[in-house]
């Protein structure tokens, strides 16, 4: 499952030329662009734009749709998803910030900065806290490609980038 990678859908504006660019998983994500590459571009900064502002207003952040034909998938930046990853971990054990930072052994600054989508952590921090939420941050690598869902070729610009995965059984064992 790519969690973090939602379909879009571009539909041609005859009135003013390019495309509008729509997530049916995250409503208030709209854009445009005056050509395919220029929309699947929009559409990733509108995307990582609209998670973060759930991410601060603490509202849900809902998974992906299946892809579908005619379909692009634009994926969150990992540094973003992993955030969203986190965020979603804390909403789901219900545990409070003060709580996670005792059981990381840091200040309760850290867990704020962790959860913050606009401080830059490190990835180790994170996926520690997740670790102790039971939870295993998983970055898959995948080709930029430019294909619709349905293996139509797009224009050769991608909207693929690097996804994050949740809760996958790990390929080899790491201490935390």
């Amino acid at each position: 499952m790519d969690q973090f990678v939602y379909p879009t859908t571009l539909t041609p504006d005859p009135q003013d030329g390019g495309f509008v660019v729509t997530f049916v998983d995250v409503p208030e994500a709209i854009t445009q662009g005056d050509d395919v590459s220029e929309a699947l571009h929009q559409a990733a900064d509108c995307l990582e734009e609209a998670i973060v502002g759930r991410i601060r207003r603490r509202d849900d952040i809902h998974k992906a749709s299946p892809m579908r034909a005619g379909q692009y998938a634009v994926a969150l930046p990992a540094h973003t998803a992993a955030k969203a990853a986190l965020y979603l971990a804390v909403r789901q054990t219900e545990i409070t910030q003060v709580e996670l930072a005792a059981r990381l052994q840091c200040d309760e600054k850290e867990v704020r900065r962790l959860l913050d989508p606009r401080h830059a952590s490190k990835l180790s921090r994170m996926e520690a806290a997740l670790a102790l939420l039971g939870q295993q941050l998983v970055v898959s690598v995948q080709p930029v490609s430019g294909q619709k869902a349905n293996g139509a070729q797009g224009t050769g610009a991608s909207p693929t980038r690097p996804s994050i995965r949740g809760k996958a059984k790990p390929q080899r064992k790491r201490e935390v």
